[in-house]
C-alpha cells in the first residue's frame, strides 16, 4: 500500500513566525506524521518578518512565475523554500512583494489590522493549491489551520475538484481560538472568486468578517477539528450553526495514533501502514 500524502496549510509555523500554538502545532504534527511514514508538504505564507538569511530561504525558480489573480488584478507568485533543522521537513513559503514585503504579519506596528489581510488571505489559499499542482504532487489529505486557510476546502470542492492533483483529496479544518473584529469590504467574494463556483457559495462572504470565513470553512471541509478545549462564545455561535457536522475535540499535536487513524480513516485505508 503506498503511502498517504497529506498537504499541511497553514499561516503559522514554527521555528519561522513567533512561537504560538497554531505555529507549534503545524510544526510538530508533520513532524510526528512523518515519522510514521506519511510523506509531507508544508506551505505557509513568507511574511517579512521572516529573515530569509537566517533561516536560509531560497527562490524555487521552477514553481514562481504564476499569477494569481485578485478580482480583476493578477499578482505574481514566488515560491521559497527552507529546512526545519531539526527535522526532515521542507517548508514552502508563498511570497509576493505587495503583500509581504512589511516586516509584521497581520498587524501593522501600531497593532492595526491590515485592511488588505482578505486579500493576502485569498492569495495564499489559491497560491498554495496552484503552488502543489505546479509540483505535480497528488494529496491524498490538505489539512488547513485556522482562518486565513478557510478559503482551501471550498476551492477544493469546486474549482480543483476535476483537477487530476486534487480529485481525491479530502479536507481537513482546524478551527483555532483565534479572531479579529476588523470587517473587510463586501467585495471580499469577488476577490474569492474561481471559475466553477457560484455566487452563491460565495455570499456568505460578503458579510466580510471572521465569522463568514470559518463558517465558509466549516461548510466545506471534509473533517473539522477543534484545536481548543475551550471557544468563545462568537466561536460556539459558529458551530451551533452546523448541528450535522462532525467537529471533535482535537488532542494535542504529539497525539500521534489519534491523527494517523484520524487521516487512514478519511482516506478509506482499512488497514493502517507504519514504517
Amino acid at each position: 500500500m503506498s503511502k498517504i500524502r497529506i498537504l499541511y496549510i497553514s499561516s503559522e509555523i514554527n521555528p519561522f513566525t513567533d512561537e504560538s500554538k497554531l505555529a507549534n502545532y503545524v510544526r510538530q504534527l508533520p513532524d510526528y506524521m512523518q515519522e510514521k511514514g506519511i510523506e509531507i508538504r508544508i506551505l505557509v505564507p513568507r511574511f517579512g518578518c521572516i529573515n530569509e538569511r537566517k533561516s536560509r530561504l531560497h527562490e524555487v525558480v521552477r514553481l514562481s512565475g504564476i499569477n494569481i489573480s485578485i478580482g480583476e488584478d493578477d499578482k505574481p507568485l514566488i515560491i521559497k523554500v527552507a529546512s526545519i533543522p531539526s527535522a526532515k521537513l521542507q517548508v514552502y513559503f508563498t511570497d509576493n512583494d505587495d503583500y509581504f514585503a512589511r516586516k509584521t504579519m497581520l498587524h501593522d506596528k501600531e497593532g492595526k489590522f491590515y485592511a488588505d489581510n482578505d486579500e493576502r488571505a485569498i492569495f495564499f489559499c489559491k497560491g498554495a493549491l496552484e503552488t502543489v499542482k505546479k509540483l505535480g504532487w497528488s494529496p491524498d489529505i490538505v489539512h488547513c489551520n485556522d482562518w486565513m486557510t478557510a478559503l482551501v476546502p471550498l476551492y477544493l470542492r469546486t474549482h480543483y475538484k476535476k483537477d487530476p492533483v486534487f480529485r481525491n483529496s479530502k479536507s481537513v479544518f482546524t478551527v483555532f481560538n483565534t479572531g479579529f473584529e476588523h470587517v473587510f469590504s463586501s467585495d471580499i467574494a469577488s476577490k474569492a472568486k474561481m471559475t466553477e463556483i457560484s455566487d452563491e457559495l460565495l455570499d456568505g462572504l460578503k458579510d466580510g468578517n471572521y465569522q463568514s470565513l470559518i463558517r465558509i470553512g466549516i461548510q466545506h471541509a471534509d473533517i473539522v477539528l477543534k484545536a481548543e478545549e475551550n471557544y468563545s462564545e462568537l466561536h460556539h455561535d459558529i458551530f451551533s450553526e452546523f448541528p450535522t457536522k462532525s467537529m471533535d475535540y482535537a488532542p494535542s499535536e504529539n497525539n500521534a495514533d489519534f491523527y494517523f487513524n484520524l487521516y487512514n480513516e478519511l482516506v478509506g485505508n482499512s488497514e493502517l501502514v507504519e514504517n
